[in-house]
């Protein structure tokens, strides 16, 4: 008998990505689906591609209470809502990797005043522990709440943590330029994904301030000696997923970029899922499409650091690294399910 999963929301572009991995998964069985759209409905007819892979019923989710009981549940539900659902399980016992922000900012009012939400679990956010297997693995071993980071903090953080830990960076000196595929706005269709829209098309928003830059800025400040500050824009690329994340920043010491590479070498150097590339060699978005991995490239100009950090926002950013994540929580092989190149062209 496997690991008894259960996904909560199973039927958006995260839900479908996670059960793409789960189904390959040798030690893990799905118990239970929800989906508000489409219960009633074998999931293999809503996404054809699990016939014979997967043919569970998907479930409302108010019947949540009287759903088998399961060793872990993942909640792909939006913010404002997965808190609620995800306390119901906790208080049965149920361990949960949310991919949600409910809680992954560790104050509450950050969180309210960018999320526009009232929490109303407090006494969870304490408890919770961010999902960055690369920083917080041992943490996550025995959390009973993980939550999973969002995708373009996972690019950020990652791009530049081996800086802040050995405090390398400049005071106010990190600026960055992200560009993300459509799928990142979700599948609930809004004008602005609409193929005649952001066809032959880039277009920034949110200049004023991301959402997730709070977690990118309290994670960064926890592996430096002060508060990081970050100014984050991202951009929305006519492509259906991937991220491309350009970092910009300063380093205090001159000539220290003769040895960056080897630091990022020796940083990730237990972490099968970040590729740090070579001099002079960058990444790109189909070098980690439907893949875990997030590749790193460096590049210098002039006293400056330019971190180009690709990831895929559903494998790495979002439902591999949720899967990650529970490999490690259950004692599994963290590359289990998950170790597959990216797909090209």
């Amino acid at each position: 008998m496997g690991l008894k999963v259960g996904v909560l929301g199973a039927t958006g572009y995260t839900g479908a990505e996670l059960i793409r991995y789960l189904v390959n998964h040798s030690g893990v069985e799905i118990s239970w689906l929800t989906s508000e759209k489409f219960a009633g409905k074998k999931i293999s007819e809503v996404f054809p591609q699990f016939r014979k892979f997967l043919d569970i019923e998907c479930v409302n989710i108010a019947k949540l209470a009287g759903l088998d009981e399961v060793d872990v549940a993942f909640s792909c539900l939006p913010h404002g809502t997965s808190m609620h659902f995800v306390s119901k399980l906790l208080q049965k016992g149920t361990r949960v990797i949310d991919f949600s922000s409910d809680f992954r900012i560790k104050d509450v009012e950050t969180y309210e005043r960018w999320y526009k939400v009232k929490h109303a679990y407090r006494y969870y956010i304490e408890e919770a522990v961010y999902g960055l297997p690369e920083i917080y693995r041992e943490k996550i071993r025995d959390a009973r709440l993980v939550a999973n980071p969002g995708c373009f903090a996972t690019s950020v953080i990652l791009g530049l943590a081996p800086l802040y830990s050995r405090g390398l960076i400049k005071e106010d000196s990190v600026i960055v330029d992200s560009k993300a595929g459509i799928t990142g706005a979700g599948r609930a269709p809004s004008l602005e994904q609409h193929y005649s829209e952001c066809n032959e098309s880039v277009s920034s928003y949110r200049v004023e301030g991301h959402r997730q830059k709070p977690e990118m800025e309290h994670v960064l400040s926890n592996l430096g000696e002060g508060k990081a500050n970050v100014t984050f824009v991202p951009h929305t690329v006519p492509i259906s997923r991937g991220i491309l994340t350009t970092i910009y920043t300063r380093y205090k010491e001159k000539g220290a970029e003769d040895g960056l590479i080897d630091l990022y070498n020796q940083f990730y150097i237990r972490d099968s899922f970040v590729r740090v590339y070579k001099k002079d060699k960058l990444p790109s978005v189909k070098s980690v499409r439907f893949s875990n991995f997030c590749d790193i490239g460096l590049g210098f100009q002039e006293g400056s650091l330019i971190a180009v950090v690709a990831l895929d926002n559903l494998g790495k950013g979002a439902s591999g690294q949720a899967v990650q994540n529970m490999n490690i929580m259950f004692d599994f092989p963290e590359e289990e399910a998950l170790k597959s190149p990216g797909i090209f062209p």
